[in-house]
């Protein structure tokens, strides 16, 4: 099975880069985006427009703007955490936001990582390509 990689991202410049540095990172996996943190949750609960969609075939990583328009991204964390076939999918906060708060708030409900999205566009692509590394390749997510 393809291990899939989920970006939960509004802003099309963003997805463009985030995009573009996975694929300057020779990155075969299958990336799924969705627009809006209620699309995201459908997805990764088969329902809505994705009812048909296989639930146990889960992507190996989340890569989660808090910002959305719907359901804001902590909230889209809060309701992964509290769903026992969610509850240890990999997610990382993938964010323009530089609000202390929005670090802790992340780590209080359960995010794996938190990346402020770097302006620059080598960072940016510099910083994604390290974290498909380890969230792709070295991480050892728990089984089952």
């Amino acid at each position: 099975m393809n291990k899939k990689m989920l970006i939960v991202e509004d802003d099309e410049d963003d997805e463009k880069l985030i995009m573009i540095s996975l694929k300057d990172s020779n990155i075969v996996n299958e990336l799924v985006v969705v627009r809006d943190g209620q699309e995201a949750l459908d997805y990764l609960f088969a329902t809505g427009p994705y009812a048909g969609r296989d639930p146990a075939d889960m992507p190996v990583v989340v890569f989660l703007d808090l910002h959305l328009p719907k359901v804001d991204g902590l909230e889209v964390l809060q309701r992964l955490r509290a769903d026992a076939r969610t509850r240890r999918l990999p997610v990382v906060i993938l964010t323009s936001a530089n609000e202390e708060k929005d670090r802790l708030a992340s780590y209080d409900l359960g995010a794996n990582s938190f990346v402020r999205k770097p302006v620059n566009f080598d960072e940016f692509a510099r910083a994604i390509k390290e974290l498909q590394l380890y969230w792709l390749v070295l991480n050892q997510p728990p089984l089952g």
